[in-house]
């Protein structure tokens, strides 16, 4: 049942693919072809030219005036911090961008200093660990290999004394 209601609901998903192309390209190439027809003919039409009597569009300065007039030069006049910026050099600009560079620069690194001896600071706390767990793994290993070198031995102790105990009549558990 679910491959089928899966193959109906692919096939509607294509009608509507096809249907939504078509809704969309369809005008564009309605227009193209009866452009095409009409500039195929070459008769004229039967109706008379359009008198239109629309008013003529608006202009720019009638919406707003203040757009037409794009320079700034009266921009800021009252305020002198603003007068002071407009009146500076373009090498003057120039210094100061390179100045404000520097400065991001220079805050860039600084932070980026930071960040690398604390990189180093935690690098060296993990080495330390490492040594301190190196060194009780080589203090277990240690232990382990007396303990077992010691049960080796015992064990050698057991079977000597059980064997001289069976020589002597010991029949054991």
């Amino acid at each position: 049942m679910s491959r089928r209601s899966g193959s109906c609901v692919r096939c509607c998903l294509v009608v509507f693919a096809v249907v939504s192309a078509l809704c969309v390209s369809g005008p564009a190439w309605y227009w193209r072809l009866k452009k095409a027809m009409s500039s195929g003919d070459k008769v004229s039409s039967s109706c008379a030219p359009c008198i239109c009597d629309c008013p003529p569009p608006l202009s720019l300065l009638k919406i707003a005036p203040g757009l037409v007039n794009l320079s700034v030069t009266g921009c800021g006049g009252d305020d002198p911090d603003l007068r002071g910026e407009m009146e500076k050099q373009f090498v003057d600009l120039l210094t100061e961008e390179l100045k404000l560079q520097e400065a991001v620069a220079a805050e860039h690194a600084r932070h980026m200093n930071i960040t690398f001896l604390e990189a180093k600071r935690v690098a060296s706390q993990y080495q330390r660990e490492a040594e301190k767990c190196n060194s009780a793994t080589e203090t277990c290993e240690e232990a382990r290999e007396r303990a077992e070198a010691l049960l080796i031995k015992e064990r050698k102790v057991t079977s000597l004394w059980e064997r001289r105990a069976r020589r002597l009549g010991w029949a054991g558990e």
